[in-house]
């Protein structure tokens, strides 16, 4: 199988995890010719399960289901205690108790993978680090395509090695987690552009693309196409689609002029993760230590205290740097514009080339 044969378009709509991209929205963009995504991050393996058969009942067309690594517990639990103290004025304030920074990181991975394996899914993609060849191998045998999701180079190699057969290339332009296989503290949450990354993981690996990272209209994806890319994924474009489980503050704020940028923050989860910036981030981000999935547990009440009291300035507003670009349509609508967009943008490129080529024959 190849990747062009998951889908009509070279369109995949990113699987977010925390609520947004269920079962209505992944079913609609691949009913329209995409490829939707079910995110089973943070759920247990019964509540993925029970999507995958919701998602079955709306297409029978191809969809994927993307799984956390599991993550090592926190190098350092006394910088989430010190941490802890800091938000208990937030605690006060939206009247929840913090959550529990225990030690388990493991997102009920291997009950998730025997569901899997079970009961096998077109497309199954990995976030936050590169299953072992055993596990791919096992998926090829069943005939699920394998995505794994990388932020380097070297990661795309190592995704190569283990057995992938295609790599998501996130550029630091993409909303929410940054999918790196290790959350280094030095790094200060810098990464690389999408288009300089696709380059080189071209270079890096003989491996299919799907492109990711602030992607919001037509022409992007055919830019992204043109540099090497074999699809593109966006996410923060289907947040504001009535199919998206994204709750309405959060849709309201992608292009509310109060939220004028994005930035990477460790202040919600302890993972460099781009967000609309926001109170919560200004005050906690410069203090939040690299401690995934420990300070997800710890703020996971205050969130959704903010969410059910409709104050954005307390939520997690994750979303790309093209968040202003947000359009608010129903997904099988989107999808056919961004179509519609990749075709406009392909045809004005090819009239471009043949411009170019008739001045060099006259010169």
């Amino acid at each position: 199988m190849a990747l062009t044969d998951l889908c009509r378009y070279p369109i995949v709509q990113a699987p977010m995890a925390g609520g947004a991209s269920g079962a209505a929205l992944a079913a609609a963009v691949s009913e329209a010719g995409g490829l939707g995504f079910l995110a089973a991050g943070y759920k247990t393996a019964d509540g993925m399960y029970q999507e995958i058969k919701q998602v079955r009942g709306l297409t029978g067309r191809p969809f994927g289901v993307n799984l956390f690594m599991p993550q090592e517990p926190a190098t350092d639990p006394a910088a989430v205690e010190v941490y802890r103290h800091q938000l208990a004025g937030e605690a006060t304030w939206y009247d929840t108790p913090l959550g529990e920074a225990d030690s388990g990181g493991d997102d009920n991975y291997e009950a998730k993978l025997a569901i899997l394996r079970e009961d096998p899914v077109p497309v199954v993609s990995f976030t936050f680090g590169c299953p072992e060849r055993t596990v791919l191998d096992a998926f090829a045998k069943i005939g699920t395509y394998t995505i794994v999701t990388v932020t380097t180079p070297k990661e795309a190699e190592t995704a190569h090695r283990a057995g992938a057969d295609a790599v998501c290339v996130q550029g630091v332009e993409a909303g929410g987690h940054q999918g790196t296989y290790r959350d280094d503290p030095q790094s200060g949450g810098a990464g690389l552009g999408l288009l300089t990354l696709i380059t080189l993981v071209r270079e890096a690996v003989p491996l299919p693309i799907v492109a990711a990272g602030g992607l919001m209209r037509g022409a992007q994806i055919a830019a992204v196409l043109a540099a090497g890319a074999d699809a593109a994924q966006l996410g923060t474009a289907f947040l504001s689609c009535p199919e998206s489980g994204a709750s309405a503050p959060h849709k309201q704020a992608l292009t509310n002029p109060l939220f004028a940028r994005t930035e990477l923050t460790r202040a919600f989860s302890g993972r460099p993760a781009r967000g609309l910036v926001n109170r919560f981030m200004r005050e906690h981000g410069p203090y939040a230590p690299a401690a995934y999935p420990q300070v997800h547990q710890l703020t996971l009440g205050l969130r959704k205290a903010a969410a059910e009291a409709g104050d954005p300035q307390g939520m997690a507003l994750w979303a790309g740097q093209g968040h202003r670009l947000a359009r608010e349509l129903p997904a099988a609508r989107l999808v056919e514009v961004l179509a519609a967009e990749l075709d406009d943008a392909a045809a004005e490129l090819t009239a471009t080339l043949r411009n170019l080529r008739n001045l060099r024959s006259a010169s």
